[in-house]
């Protein structure tokens, strides 16, 4: 069974940093790409960034705004959003995902075939 857990969520100050990690398990995500999407109360789900597995290439969104850094530790099965300089624009739900069919259609959440069941991220002073 395939799982994807996040955690890492909580109430941060505006500029503030916060570390979202996703441990992933119940299969090899070899050739897979893993990504990080977010969704505020009453706007659409919204892609962060993702990654490749195996190759360790990071594609961000605009969303990102140069402000987070996505990584993996494959040993550990883990993926990471490293956030910082965060903005109360930035309060959502974030989710971590598993998109196994190649590179294309990173930013589309249906294009994903695994999530996770997201973790809280609150900006505000």
């Amino acid at each position: 069974q395939v799982q994807l857990v996040e955690s890492g969520g909580g109430l941060v100050q505006p500029g503030g940093s916060l570390r979202l990690s996703c441990a992933v398990s119940g299969r090899s995500f070899n050739g897979y790409a893993m990504g990080w999407f977010r969704q505020a109360p009453g706007k659409e789900r919204e892609f962060v960034a993702a990654i490749s597995w195996t190759y360790d290439s990071p594609y961000y969104g605009d969303s990102a705004g140069g402000r987070f850094t996505i990584a993996r530790d494959t040993a550990k099965n883990m993926v990471y959003l490293n956030m910082n300089r965060l903005k109360p624009e930035d309060t959502a739900v974030y989710y971590c995902a598993a998109k196994s069919a190649g590179w294309s259609g990173l930013s589309v959440g249906a294009e994903y075939d695994y999530w996770g069941q997201g973790t809280q991220v609150t900006v505000s002073s």
